[in-house]
């Protein structure tokens, strides 16, 4: 047998997963670049997810002014919004009020190839309608007894699940929601109902705390997303949700353009006869 070389002996490397490096320092410009850089990685998810025709829901639930908001833009921002869609659902109207409690919502569960991403989920019966007082004893209860059984059984349909919590203190709660009284462009966050809950913060602490024992199960987990940082909140989710799937490069690679068509003698009509929006800013 020939001799192996101290090449051919010498242990291959193992491959470092870009995914899970070690915590990374946000200073100056660095939450912009890991930023650019984790949507670069969603835009893979996205199209590999489309081409293998992967169903996934995520849940971001939490306190008002926790930072759910801010981070399902980020998610949403550079993606395809025919693959990944935002489902925040209102009130429910009187006719959904009627039919079984999970309805309205697998009417929005994603087909093969898209993401979508709820905006407050199923879970409202477990926090502001518990605590509010939406819903009877009964109702609230069989609901936490119905809630694993439900993702279990869109689980083994093929449904990937994903749940996060983001957890903020009642400080910084407090300071975003002077925040939003300060700038007028974010007064439609804050409700009557917001200022409400405002009032109630320990029984939403102990509506969650209720939540989380009968629904953070093995098969669909609450991942915790610390959130009185809001720059590392939205890294730290969007780098935990792409490390749950085997996700790989599939987007075409694109070289160059072909030349394009050159512009013939067709006659248009004069630009005059068209409605112009008024040049009120110009460069």
């Amino acid at each position: 047998m020939p001799r192996m070389s101290d090449k051919s002996k010498k242990p291959k490397s193992k491959k470092v997963d870009k995914r899970t490096k070690a915590p990374v320092e946000l200073t100056g410009k660095t939450y912009d670049r890991e930023l650019q850089r984790l949507q670069v990685e969603l835009v893979k998810l996205q199209e590999w997810g489309r081409i293998e025709g992967v169903r996934i829901a995520i849940l971001f639930e939490g306190r008002d002014g926790a930072g759910k908001g801010g981070t399902i833009k980020r998610i949403a921002a550079r993606t395809n919004p025919r693959v990944v869609r935002i489902e925040a659902l209102g009130k429910p109207t009187e006719r959904e009020n009627t039919e079984w409690y999970f309805q309205r919502y697998v009417a929005r569960l994603p087909a093969a190839g898209e993401i979508v991403l709820f905006d407050r989920s199923w879970y409202n019966r477990a926090g502001v309608e518990r605590v509010m007082g939406f819903c009877t004893d009964q109702e609230y209860w069989e609901f936490l007894r119905e809630a694993p059984a439900f993702e279990q059984m869109l689980m083994r349909s093929g449904i990937h699940i994903v749940k996060y919590w983001f957890s903020v203190s009642a400080e910084e709660q407090e300071k975003r929601f002077q925040a939003r009284i300060q700038d007028p462009t974010k007064h439609w966050k804050l409700s009557p109902m917001d200022l409400a809950a405002r009032d109630k913060w320990n029984e939403y602490g102990s509506a969650k705390d209720i939540m989380f024992e009968h629904t953070d199960t093995d098969e669909t987990p609450w991942w915790v997303v610390p959130s009185d940082d809001k720059k590392s909140a939205r890294l730290n989710c969007i780098s935990h949700l792409l490390s749950l799937f085997p996700y790989v490069d599939v987007s075409p690679k694109l070289t160059r353009l072909k030349r394009r068509q050159k512009p013939s003698d067709l006659v248009r009509p004069p630009i005059e006869n068209q409605r112009l929006v008024p040049m009120r800013y110009m460069r």
